[in-house]
């Protein structure tokens, strides 16, 4: 079984990226090769419509010639994709959009629809600043089509939400600091069942 691990937050060592460390730890631990990736490490851009994908022959690829083109190939053929994503502004961030946009549009035809035929589990766990109960009312909403194409690659998609609040955020005398450090000790246990389970 192979499982590819993505961070796909600016920051290699923030709390989208200890989420995700743990996401490995979970897949690693029912025996899966993984890979991780620091999104923001790669040289990428989003899709550019060259439209070679689109030929009948040259399907499930992405051919542009940047860093993120193979990731996409060793993607489509795993057994499982775990993705950790901020939220800026109501939206993930830029490269997890470039991934998504490409990762999907190379997998499908104008004439006979989705042309993936292999099995990829996905975990897709946002990260952010919001208060939980604004971002489920609020923001989600938008979300639903993005993550919904995320079904074409035929697998189990689970998508999960966590507090990108470190305790940097708060004075060192708050209360809140020890109830936020619990609240991640919580999420890393939860990211790491949620990444066994889709690795398994």
């Amino acid at each position: 079984m192979k499982t590819i691990v993505i961070n796909a937050d600016p920051k290699r060592k923030g709390i989208c990226a200890q989420l995700m460390k743990s996401a490995q730890n979970g897949a690693e631990s029912v025996g899966c090769d993984v890979e991780y990736v620091d999104l923001y490490k790669m040289d990428l851009s989003g899709c550019r419509i060259c439209l070679i994908c689109k030929q009948d022959e040259e399907t499930c690829k992405c051919y542009w010639r940047d860093e993120l083109s193979p990731l996409i190939e060793r993607i489509l053929e795993a057994d499982c994709l775990l993705i950790g994503a901020p939220i800026f502004f109501s939206n993930p961030s830029s490269h997890y959009m470039a991934l998504l946009e490409r990762l999907i549009y190379c997998i499908v035809s104008y004439k006979t629809g989705n042309k993936f035929r292999g099995k990829v589990n996905v975990g897709l766990f946002y990260t952010i600043n919001y208060p939980m109960d604004y971002f489920e009312k609020s923001v989600r909403p938008h979300l639903k089509q993005s993550e919904d194409v995320l079904k074409m690659l035929n697998g189990k998609v689970v998508v999960d939400t966590f507090s990108n609040i470190s305790k940097n955020d708060y004075s060192k005398d708050d209360d809140t600091v020890k109830d936020k450090e619990k609240q991640l000790d919580k999420d890393l246990d939860t990211i790491y069942e949620i990444a066994a389970d889709l690795s398994s």
